[in-house]
C-alpha cells in the first residue's frame, strides 16, 4: 500500500489548476526531472509549472515537490521555492539557484535548488509537484531553514494548493 499523500493530514483548503508542459498528471517523469548522481544521470531540470484558478487574496505563492515513497520514514524534499510574488503564474523549465524568482530552500540532497528523481531501485515512487497559495508576501523563513519548518509555514499561510503527481522508479 502506497504512503499517503502530504496533504491528506493537513487542513482542507480549496484546490486550483497546475499544469506542465514537462510533467503529467499519472505520467512518468522523463530522464530531464531525474537526479544527476546517486547512481542517476538525469538532467536535474525543474519542470516548467503553470498555475490559474487559485484564491482572491493570493500574496504570494510555494512550490514544493515531495516525494512520500522515499525510504526514509518521512519521505524526501526535491523542491522548496517561496515567496515567489503574486503577480508569478508560471515558471520556466530550468530554475536556477540563482535565480531571483524566490527563496530556494536546501533539499533532502543538501542543496538549495530543484533535486530530480532519484529513487533507489525497487518500486516506482510518486513525486508531488505542489502549488501554494499563500496569505503572505513573504514566509519569513531563511532558505537555510529545514523542510519541515518551510512545510510548517507554508501550511499555515495556504489559502489553496493544486498539484500533479507522476512517477519515476528503476
Amino acid at each position: 500500500m502506497p504512503a499517503p499523500l502530504p496533504f491528506d493530514f493537513l487542513p482542507e483548503v480549496p484546490s486550483f489548476e497546475v499544469t506542465s508542459t514537462d510533467v503529467t498528471d499519472g505520467g512518468t517523469l522523463s530522464a530531464a526531472q531525474v537526479f544527476d548522481g546517486w547512481g542517476h544521470s538525469g538532467g536535474n531540470v525543474s519542470p516548467g509549472l503553470a498555475w490559474s484558478g487559485f484564491p482572491e487574496g493570493t500574496r504570494s505563492f510555494a512550490i514544493t515537490v515531495y516525494d512520500p515513497d522515499a525510504p526514509t520514514g518521512s519521505g524526501f524534499w526535491h523542491w522548496l521555492l517561496w515567496d515567489v510574488p503574486a503577480h508569478v503564474t508560471e515558471l520556466p523549465a530550468g530554475i536556477k539557484a540563482e535565480d531571483p524568482i524566490g527563496i530556494q530552500g536546501r533539499n533532502d540532497y543538501g542543496d538549495n535548488a530543484f533535486g530530480g528523481a532519484g529513487p533507489p531501485p525497487g518500486p516506482a515512487h510518486r513525486y508531488v509537484f505542489a502549488v501554494h497559495a499563500l496569505d503572505v508576501p513573504s514566509l519569513g523563513v531563511p532558505a537555510e531553514a529545514p523542510a519541515a519548518q518551510v512545510g510548517f509555514n507554508i501550511t499555515a499561510h495556504t489559502l489553496g494548493r493544486g498539484y500533479l503527481v507522476a512517477t519515476y522508479g528503476i
